[in-house]
């Protein structure tokens, strides 16, 4: 959710300006940012709400790079965030403005590819959609696939443990990564995992992926590649109302049928996606459902049918079957384009993302429309149906004085909601600066002080992202220099205090 849109500006301070020559020499001269005009383009990722000139920008094109920077930092005692494609929607990459931005987009090798053992090396600045084209001529793919795949970065996709549309079936990054390389937030650079994914031990891989970037900063990641499957087929449902898609969802599920993906549009979302790219849904539509089923082919044809069979039995009024890739671009590509495409029917919006059980989809969708009907606020329902991650777009006018902080009311709302039916108040987009404030609403001050031990046992100096995740600073400096009350472990002398 977005908030009041702040920005913060600032030249790099004495201790910042000091640290250049290093930088340079680390990086050279091309990798090394201070120009005013070239900072602002690093001031926020894809959450423009939350906006703040970094101090500094460096681009490493090496994991050895990355870690002599780091060591640098925490020398000096700057702190660090990292960026890759800047297409988060959680200010997750927000710089500091006395800080090092360092951004790894010139890291985008695909390392290796072993076709036997299904795994690839890949650098954090290589685009998720990438890995699937290096993997395709061995008849393999990336499973993860967000939406903004095209352009976002496999370290990012770490970073958030991004999912996508087929996450129902496939699973989320953390299903799909078996090592990882990463620079310690002291500098130094290491391996966790060990590309099995069967290592005996703490789960560290599992322990980073999804800590957004507070852990550490990923420079290699070992990904799993899984066969193309035998047959695909993507079906398009359109009902008259999101209630009767609502229910398809639930009896499609509810039958044993596992698709590997099962995503719902309302109409408003349908509108947006035919202004921006012409997708030709069925006219009418108060709600459009993609199945997409995919595996061995026999498999394929009976899930098919018994998919076509029960939207039918929901209601469904029209069904569209694609059985080749130009087809099934053809039908996704009003869902993958649908948060830019909203863009063409209001003049702002906020993208949210929460998640509840499939079971509670129809009483929350029914409770946003309520909300939505009350404050006179439009809200565009995309979300991916199958695992109840609602991303939810609320529109509303920057123009017009006050429709924003409306907007925020709504959008807190339905993450409220969530948060009410058992859900979470992010599927995939991460915590970042947007949400902290909503981290006490589901987790008490013991519960935050024990995820907070987690990341002092790697970052004692708290100068790795700081800011993130955490509602306020937190046991062993969020803000370097100020502290608040130990936890209670440490207060007790049963752990050591950082």
């Amino acid at each position: 959710m977005t908030v009041q849109a702040t920005r913060a500006t600032a030249g790099p301070g004495a201790a910042l300006g000091a640290l250049i020559p290093r930088m340079r020499q680390i990086c050279g001269p091309d990798g090394v940012l201070t120009d005013p005009a070239e900072l602002a383009t690093y001031e926020c990722d894809g959450l423009t709400a939350h906006r703040c000139s970094p101090g500094l920008v460096v681009l490493p094109a090496t994991a050895e790079q990355v870690a002599a920077i780091v060591a640098a930092c925490a020398k000096a005692r700057i702190p660090f965030v990292a960026r890759g494609s800047g297409t988060g929607l959680s200010g997750g990459a927000l710089p500091r403005a006395d800080g090092v931005l360092i951004v790894t987009s010139k890291m985008r090798r695909v390392i290796a590819i072993d076709q036997h053992s299904r795994r690839a090396i890949v650098e954090p600045g290589v685009t998720n959609l990438a890995v699937s084209k290096a993997a395709e001529p061995f008849g393999l793919f990336y499973a993860p696939d967000p939406s903004s795949q095209v352009v976002c970065s496999v370290g990012g996709n770490v970073a958030e443990n991004s999912g996508g549309a087929h996450c129902l079936k496939h699973g989320f990054t953390v299903h799909h990564v078996s090592g990882l390389q990463v620079v310690t937030p002291d500098g130094e650079l290491t391996w966790l995992g060990d590309g099995t994914g069967a290592a005996p031990g703490y789960d560290l891989v599992g322990a980073f992926i999804g800590s957004e970037g507070t852990l550490g900063i990923v420079t290699k990641i070992i990904v799993k590649l899984t066969r193309i499957p035998e047959s695909v087929t993507t079906l398009l449902a359109a009902f008259r109302t999101m209630g009767a898609g609502g229910a398809a969802v639930s009896a499609i599920i509810g039958s044993g049928i596992l698709p590997g993906a099962i995503e719902m549009m309302d109409a408003l979302a349908i509108e947006a996606a035919e202004a921006a790219v012409a997708c030709r849904y069925p006219e009418g539509a108060g709600a459009v459902l993609i199945v997409e089923l995919d595996g061995p082919a026999g498999d394929v044809a009976r899930e098919t049918a018994a998919v076509r069979a029960i939207c039918e039995r929901e209601g469904a009024y029209e069904i569209r079957a694609a059985h080749d890739a130009a087809e099934r671009t053809a039908i996704w590509t009003g869902r993958k384009s649908a948060f830019a495409a909203v863009g063409r029917i209001s003049p702002a919006y906020i993208v949210q993302d929460g998640v509840v059980p499939r079971t509670a989809l129809p009483e929350v969708l029914d409770r946003i429309a309520e909300l939505s009907a009350a404050s006179g606020i439009r809200v565009a329902n995309v979300f991916h149906a199958g695992d109840g991650n609602l991303h939810p777009l609320v529109l509303f006018d920057d123009a017009k004085p006050g429709a924003k902080a409306a907007a925020e009311e709504v959008s807190g709302a339905i993450l409220d909601l969530c948060i009410s039916h058992g859900g979470s108040i992010t599927g995939e987009h991460g915590v970042g600066v947007d949400k902290s404030r909503y981290m006490p609403k589901m987790f008490g001050p013991g519960d935050l002080d024990t995820m907070q031990l987690l990341r002092c046992a790697f970052d004692p100096a708290g100068l790795c992202n700081p800011g993130k995740i955490f509602p306020t600073p937190r046991l062993c400096g969020e803000v370097p220099g100020v502290r608040r009350e130990p936890h209670p472990l440490v207060a007790s002398g049963q752990l050591e205090q950082f």
